[in-house]
């Protein structure tokens, strides 16, 4: 028999929405971000920034998906990425 655990109250839970925004002249390349996003919101964007590194972009689709846990800003060692809470 398995059990499975969740809050009594699972339909009034609000999922958290975020939005990511980049400092792209900040970037360095790491690829921290977009391994380690929980979601897999970001990933390599096309476009160089002054300094020849591909900074990181929010995938097609994926707009919607990021729930601002603060992942990416929190292991970016260069401060090039941070997220906002939206309503």
């Amino acid at each position: 028999m398995k059990i499975l655990r969740e809050p009594i109250n699972l339909a009034l839970f609000r999922r958290p929405l975020g939005r990511v925004y980049v400092i792209p002249e900040r970037c360095k390349e790491c690829s921290f971000c977009w391994s380690f996003c929980p979601m897999d919101v970001l990933e390599r964007s096309d476009e160089f920034n002054p300094n020849g590194y591909r900074y990181p972009r929010v995938k097609p689709g994926k707009e919607n998906d990021c729930v601002n846990c603060k992942m990416c800003s929190l292991i970016c060692p260069e401060l090039a990425i941070y997220t906002v809470e939206v309503s």
